[in-house]
């Protein structure tokens, strides 16, 4: 299914450049409206497209595919909902970056990439900030966890490492689908641990500690401002090398443009990015797995036994149907955690696949 939606969606794309579409929008949009409007247009427009065609493969996925495994809980009415609060903000965001972009390419054409760094790199931390506060609430209700046992049992885990969140909340999860999770989010004064209320419903306390301990491995071993930095890096070196690419006029020529316009050139450079990333992914993806498996030796010691954490991960891979054996090239390419089947060998073999062990006097 994931390969079909991919391909119908490369197709359309394809068919928008080699067809001749996107040099009629921009001569169209060139005589129409004001040059920044035209490059924000010149974006949305095969945007809003793809999104189009990739609803139903969405509503396939959600209403066939995770129903039939029990998985779905959403109605039709929340499922549109959801796309069209999901829709208006990601039009939001990307629009004013979009216009932040042209203008500066506009005001600064020699030094618009470092410019465009900066403000890509401050949109990103803000929304780091304002995303448990602001976004999610627009789709999920979020409540102080009611289990007040559990949560003074969190907090004690937290404090004895050194961990400081401002609120342990509960998220009505449930509403939409039986998958279950729990994450750190918010940065500084905004960070607080979530928990769906379908890993309250089907995981014990210990279990669910230990779960939590998982993600605290991550906070405690800064794999966050790991990948953060890696990501600017990556977007710097990016936007250096696009500042070079758009000055390149067979870069226009070749699609048919008959002028340069900068908004022409940074869309066809930007879709050349997001292709060639799929090249980029196993290097990525396996430093994210290595965060993991980090993460779960932190886990383990934290917990002091390996146990709680091994028998979450069995309960998930039967909850969520996971594939316990899949191929090894397609873990290098898909998986951002190891197979669940290897992190409970390591839980149980006392192995947590960072090199690590914990002492067998403190094992349980």
């Amino acid at each position: 299914m994931h390969t079909v939606r991919s391909l119908v969606a490369d197709g359309v794309l394809l068919l928008l450049i080699l067809s001749g579409s996107m040099p009629a929008l921009a001569s169209f949009l060139n005589k129409s409206v004001p040059h920044l409007v035209a490059g924000l247009l010149f974006f949305l427009v095969p945007g809003v497209i793809l999104y189009l065609v990739d609803l139903p493969f969405d509503y396939y996925e959600t209403f066939i595919i995770e129903q039939k495994f029990g998985f779905n809980r959403a109605t039709r009415k929340i499922w549109t909902t959801d796309h069209l609060k999901s829709g208006s903000i990601s039009v939001g965001i990307s629009s004013t970056l979009l216009l932040l972009i042209f203008w500066t390419i506009a005001v600064s054409p020699v030094y618009w990439w470092l410019w465009t760094f900066l403000l890509v790199s401050l949109v990103q931390i803000t929304l780091a900030i304002l995303y448990p506060i602001m976004i999610a609430p627009v789709f999920n209700k979020f409540i102080p966890l009611e289990n007040e046992s559990l949560a003074d049992k969190i907090m004690h885990l937290m404090e004895e490492n050194d961990i400081r969140v401002k609120r342990i909340l509960q998220m009505d999860a449930g509403l939409r689908s039986r998958h279950t999770n729990a994450y750190f989010t918010g940065l500084g004064k905004t960070k607080q641990i979530v928990l769906f209320d379908t890993l309250l419903q089907s995981h014990p306390s210990e279990e669910i500690l230990a779960v939590l301990a998982h993600e605290a491995g991550h906070y405690k071993k800064s794999h966050i401002l790991k990948q953060l930095l890696l990501f600017e890096i990556a977007f710097l070196v990016g936007f250096i090398l696009t500042y070079h690419l758009m000055n390149w006029p067979l870069l226009y020529s070749t699609f048919g443009f008959e002028s340069s316009n900068p908004y022409n050139g940074l869309f066809f450079i930007a879709i050349f990015w997001q292709k060639s990333g799929f090249f980029f992914r196993p290097l990525y993806l396996t430093l994210s797995r290595r965060f993991e498996r980090q993460a779960d030796s932190f886990a383990a010691k934290m917990m002091k036994d390996p146990q709680p954490l091994a028998a979450a991960f069995k309960r998930m891979a039967t909850d969520n149907l996971a594939n316990l054996n899949p191929h090894p090239l397609y873990v290098k390419f898909h998986y951002s955690h190891p197979p669940l089947a290897e992190r409970v060998k390591n839980m149980e073999n006392n192995n947590f696949g960072d090199g690590s062990s914990l002492p067998l006097r403190e094992a349980k």
